[in-house]
């Protein structure tokens, strides 16, 4: 008798080890597992910061500002016309146009280069004559209006002579040329000048 009391609470003992040791077991893995630190955010997962942008460096022509230059009255601009106008085709406020066969300079700067565009216009039309005046020039794309005096066809730029072969030509036919003003003929030179001053502005 007393020997099965001692072999049931031996096995009672052993049972109640066991079932703390199976319960030390499951609880273990959790305990390791709230001991491991966090993982570290790599470096993919961090979103990368915008880069601040630069301001635009600004180039010296881009900087530099036109200057206004005024040209004086009496300023001589030749320029050689682009069409042929007649005196029995034309008619008076007709446009032509025209370059400039000089640059126009000022204080020995150029305001207008060679073969800048103008243009002229037809302020005289009788019987075997006619007038043209400059009305404008186009300078960077701008227009400026330009006031000179009338010329006639015979009032064309003379080609220098050389020589007394040349300068001595027959003056009948000279002084008929000059009667002859009814045709200005294409790519004849013509020296304007300025009956007011005009003020145009130029890059600097």
């Amino acid at each position: 008798m007393i020997h099965s009391l001692r072999y049931r609470k031996l096995s009672l003992a052993a049972a109640a080890l066991g079932l703390f040791s199976t319960a030390g077991c499951s609880n273990q893995p959790a305990t390791e597992a709230t001991k491991r630190p966090a993982p570290k955010p790599t470096a993919s997962a961090t979103a990368a910061k915008p880069a601040t942008p630069k301001p635009a460096a600004v180039s010296a022509k881009e900087t530099q500002q036109p200057q206004v230059v005024t040209l004086p009255k009496g300023t001589a601009i030749t320029a050689t016309v682009g069409q042929t106008l007649a005196s029995d085709k034309n008619h008076q406020g007709d446009s032509f146009a025209a370059s400039l066969t000089t640059p126009v300079k000022l204080d020995g700067k150029t305001v207008l280069p060679k073969g800048t565009h103008v243009t002229g216009r037809v302020v005289t039309v009788k019987n075997h004559e006619l007038k043209v005046v400059l009305a404008s020039v186009t300078v960077h794309g701008k227009s400026y209006h330009l006031a000179t005096n009338s010329l006639r066809p015979s009032d064309k730029n003379q080609a220098k002579t050389n020589g007394k072969g040349k300068a001595a030509q027959d003056k009948s036919s000279d002084q008929k040329q000059k009667k002859d003003n009814s045709t200005l003929s294409a790519k004849t030179q013509l020296t304007f000048k300025l009956a007011k001053p005009v003020t145009v502005s130029v890059k600097g």
